[in-house]
């Protein structure tokens, strides 16, 4: 852990220059005292690093200095930096790992390349906080970092996992589980498991502790994380009251029915006669379905069932006789 953290002391400066103590300690996520120390251990070891006192001073290392790296050719570099700009690193607790990483890629770049890359990422953006409408992006907390490492190290050492699990609607319980794989859907992040045999899908954000044990998982060796994902989202899908409608949606709000619903089961490759989009999507029960039809007003419009149409024709003519002109 130190010598990644001294890895990455030396590409901080060798990438942005002087840096002050703090500002060292922040991107590293240590304290002040740690840097220092860290500074006094690769002075020792020979690496040309040098104080700088004054009101503008801080840390540097001597100019020219560096280990050059090659191996990556500017497109590479651009596709793992343009990856790690987005938001979906916290998801796993990997959000220091990354930084740790994107720093080691820049610096591997040969010279020519180096500030071309940096500058050419700048023009990507990937999964900003809202959208255009302004809406936030739905994310949920991860984990505390020694949660998630835990279910890390259970996860690829293929150990049992005890885990307290804060499920909806419930008391938080201890259960101990076979961890198959981890999984990020926009930001949400899943534990794939079994527990006594039977398959379980735990929501990340609802993981309150973890510790991982030293018996191995009852789990095959190999396996196709995607298929299973697809299976479990599947059974999800038919399971308990899940209604499914037919829609026609005006292609503004589009977006908005997606939000809301759970998931899209079909959607029809061209506009109607009308220029509305016609999709199946499925909503947790009827009630969500009503909810969520109501929000477009009459930009939207359910085809089926029959009773979701019927539900939201009774409510807008409550609506009607309730602002019906009296004079």
């Amino acid at each position: 852990m130190r010598a990644d953290r001294l890895v990455s002391l030396v590409l901080l400066l060798r990438q942005r220059g002087r840096l002050t103590a703090d500002t060292l300690a922040r991107e590293l996520e240590v304290s002040t005292r740690t840097v220092l120390r860290d500074i006094e251990a690769l002075s020792a070891a020979g690496v040309p690093v040098y104080a700088e006192r004054g009101r503008y001073g801080g840390f540097a290392l001597s100019p020219g200095f560096r280990t050059e790296l090659t191996g990556l050719n500017h497109d590479e570099a651009l596709a793992l930096l343009t990856a790690g700009s987005g938001r979906g690193e916290q998801t796993f607790g990997l959000g220091s790992a990354l930084a740790s990483a994107m720093r080691k890629v820049v610096d591997a770049l040969p010279e020519g390349h180096r500030a071309t890359a940096s500058d050419a990422v700048q023009r990507f953006l990937v999964d900003p906080e809202t959208d255009l409408l302004s809406r936030r992006q739905a994310t949920e907390e991860a984990p505390d970092t020694t949660t998630m490492v835990e279910v890390r190290r259970a996860v690829l050492a293929g150990h049992k996992l005890r885990i307290h699990y804060a499920a909806t609607g419930q008391a938080p319980q201890w259960r101990t589980v076979d961890p198959i794989g981890l999984v990020t859907v926009r930001d949400r992040g899943y534990l794939l498991a079994t527990r006594s045999g039977a398959d379980r899908t735990y929501r990340l954000s609802r993981l309150l502790a973890a510790e991982k044990l030293p018996e191995p998982a009852q789990r095959p060796n190999r396996i196709d994380l995607d298929r299973i994902w697809q299976e479990r989202s599947a059974r999800f899908l038919s399971d308990g009251d899940h209604i499914s409608v037919r829609v026609r949606v005006n292609p503004a709000r589009r977006e908005e029915l997606l939000d809301t619903a759970l998931a899209v089961r079909a959607e029809e490759p061209a506009p109607d006669a009308e220029g509305w989009l016609r999709l199946e999507v499925t909503f947790q029960d009827p009630r969500h379905a009503e909810w969520a039809l109501w929000q477009l007003g009459t930009d939207a419009e359910a085809l089926t069932p029959q009773s979701l149409r019927t539900a939201l024709r009774n409510r807008a003519e409550a609506m009607a006789t309730r602002y019906r002109d009296s004079s």
